[in-house]
């Protein structure tokens, strides 16, 4: 197995997928974008994941993606490929085909809907892992998935050479002190909410995967730095302050307000794809207001 890319940084974002009118894919912004997230503080981009609007892409519109990320920020910055899903064997196709596109690691969600048991999990995850050379970051949102990925499998999980890295979104504080305690300290622990970054790294954890970083790339990598540098008081300072913002882009099913967000703020993002739709009159009301209080409009 070749050497690994085994740190991914700190403040990663996961990339929204532009979209045009007709709701193809916008790559000539997803590339604009990329370079746009990478100078204001993120150290990668991860495509293609819930935030992408993975169920709603198509295999060759995510390995296009993946193409043009890679193009784009490649060497400068991680490009991790969101290639997880619920049927085992179409997850490994896209692995293979994400690591040939060029990218540093992908990322594997629990297999959704199916409700696989602890042992079903584990073999999924050990399955994909194993047909492929790059390091896998493990993605824990039991909201979405209907499943929560136990701390002990975790474990077990990182006992696979090449999985590195969760990202953890249980909303438990409870869970993340069972991971750190029991994983080996270089597997990274990353935050999937904004809003528990700081909690969360001051667990141990590395950082954070953000949806609000799109908006507020340089704030949250300041107050990254804060709390790595030891000014605690000042990271919670910051935290406090853009608390509001991590809130707001949850006011509608991700990535419904983090695209009105962009589109508010000039980004040329267009629409979600169906079954989401756009925000509601109440939602974008609450969306601008935070905006305009952060000084972003």
């Amino acid at each position: 197995m070749k050497e690994l890319t085994i740190d991914f940084g700190r403040l990663l974002t996961a990339m929204v997928t532009p979209l045009d009118k007709d709701l193809s894919v916008d790559y000539e912004q997803a590339r604009k974008l990329a370079r746009y997230l990478v100078e204001t503080g993120s150290e990668g981009v991860v495509v293609a994941g819930t935030t992408g609007e993975s169920p709603t892409l198509t295999k060759d519109e995510k390995v296009e993606l993946f193409k043009v990320v890679v193009e784009e920020v490649g060497g400068e910055a991680v490009v991790i490929a969101g290639t997880g899903g619920n049927n085992t064997a179409e997850s490994i196709v896209l692995t293979l085909a994400a690591e040939k596109a060029g990218v540093d690691g992908v990322m594997l969600v629990g297999p959704f809907y199916n409700k696989p048991s602890q042992e079903g999990l584990y073999q999924h995850f050990k399955a994909v892992a194993e047909s492929t050379d790059l390091p896998v970051m493990l993605y824990n949102i039991p909201g979405r998935t209907a499943v929560n990925i136990l701390p002990e499998t975790v474990s077990r999980l990182a006992g696979v050479e090449n999985i590195v890295a969760i990202k953890e979104a249980s909303g438990s504080l409870d869970q993340v002190s069972e991971l750190r305690r029991n994983l080996p300290d270089n597997f990274a622990i990353y935050s999937g909410d904004d809003s528990m970054t700081l909690p969360l790294m001051a667990l141990g954890g590395k950082g954070v995967v953000s949806v609000a970083a799109h908006i507020v790339g340089p704030k949250m990598k300041d107050m990254i730095n804060a709390f790595t540098s030891g000014n605690t008081t000042m990271a919670t300072k910051m935290h406090l302050e853009l608390f509001p913002v991590f809130k707001a882009m949850f006011v509608a099913t991700n990535p419904v307000a983090v695209k009105f967000a962009l589109n508010m703020t000039g980004w040329r993002v267009g629409s979600p794809r169906l079954p989401l739709v756009e925000t509601n009159a109440e939602e974008k009301e609450t969306i601008k207001k935070i905006l305009a209080e952060q000084g972003l409009l």
